[in-house]
């Protein structure tokens, strides 16, 4: 009997203990160039069925862009959650020049995007990636390792920022539509040198994402991605979201290092003026200003 608990209880363990990598490569496509690539990925995300909503070629990261996809049951999953659960049904898929794919893990970024609520759409998420697998090709994982039971608290030390830190960027007295009608209108006119990338709005829901470039060549993606690998390209756009009268971007040494987190300190420091600088961008792209000092 006892052996039979405690076979019971390893295999619990194991089920939450396994750890977990940012991102999958896929199998290649043609390549040459990265219009080629791109059209090339774009086209097998098309016939399984995801919807592209978006296409960045970062000016500053050359040969390298990222496919900006939704698939309808994980749309489905995560807004009937609803709140910031909006964050994750963008799906990211990166492409290179030489026609590398590399592809969102879904089950690590819904693990740590939902917290407490991924059980509710585990089996959606599951579905996801099995689509995905099948459309690009389901090579090794990489990027480095989480253990799934960390996802959901996921910090890259203690000090700094989790999920819901620093990350409300402004509330807006007339409600989610002015809300959305400020980020776009501030996206077209380029507003601290950013682009939008694309956007899902849900207005019976109040709920929206968008996609935002950060082209500034000093504080931008082009800077502070070449420092720390661009291997990773399908962590980006960065992205602003909206629910009800608030809008919401994830605070960079929350996201950039779950997006990257095999990075040593030092990496970390080179690239430390980025946290409140691409906070200060999400900011004016709200609508809004940020004086934060970064620690």
């Amino acid at each position: 009997m006892k052996k039979i608990v405690f076979g019971a209880l390893l295999a619990l363990f194991s089920l939450f203990a396994h750890a977990l990598q940012p991102y999958f490569y896929g199998d290649k496509v043609p390549g040459g160039d990265l219009k080629t690539a791109m059209a090339a990925a774009e086209q097998k995300l098309a016939a399984a069925g995801f919807a592209v909503i978006g296409r960045h070629t970062p000016p500053g990261i050359p040969g390298h862009g990222t496919l900006v996809v939704t698939e309808p049951g994980l749309t489905a999953a995560l807004t009937g959650i609803g709140g910031k659960a909006i964050v994750g049904v963008p799906i990211r898929v990166g492409v290179k020049a030489d026609g590398t794919v590399s592809y969102l893990n879904l089950e690590y970024w819904q693990r740590a995007f939902l917290r407490n609520d991924y059980g509710k759409a585990e089996g959606a998420v599951k579905a996801a990636a099995g689509k995905l697998a099948q459309a690009l090709g389901s090579g090794k994982p990489f990027g480095g390792e989480v253990k799934a039971e960390d996802l959901p608290g996921y910090r890259y030390m203690a000090g700094m920022e989790r999920f819901d830190d620093k990350s409300e960027l402004k509330t807006y007295p007339g409600g989610f539509d002015e809300a959305v009608k400020t980020i776009r209108d501030n996206l077209a006119k380029n507003v601290a040198k950013t682009a939008k990338v694309y956007e899902l709005v849900l207005p019976d829901k109040k709920l929206a994402v968008f996609g935002v470039a950060t082209n500034d060549p000093e504080d931008g993606e082009g800077w502070w991605v070449n420092k720390i690998g661009s291997e990773h390209i399908a962590a980006l756009p960065w992205e602003i979201f909206v629910v009800d009268n608030k809008a919401y971007a994830l605070f960079a040494r929350y996201r950039t290092a779950l997006a990257w987190p095999d990075l040593g300190m030092f990496q970390f420091m080179k690239i430390g003026s980025h946290p409140d600088s691409n906070q200060g961008m999400m900011a004016k792209v709200a609508g809004g200003a940020y004086e934060g000092k970064t620690q």
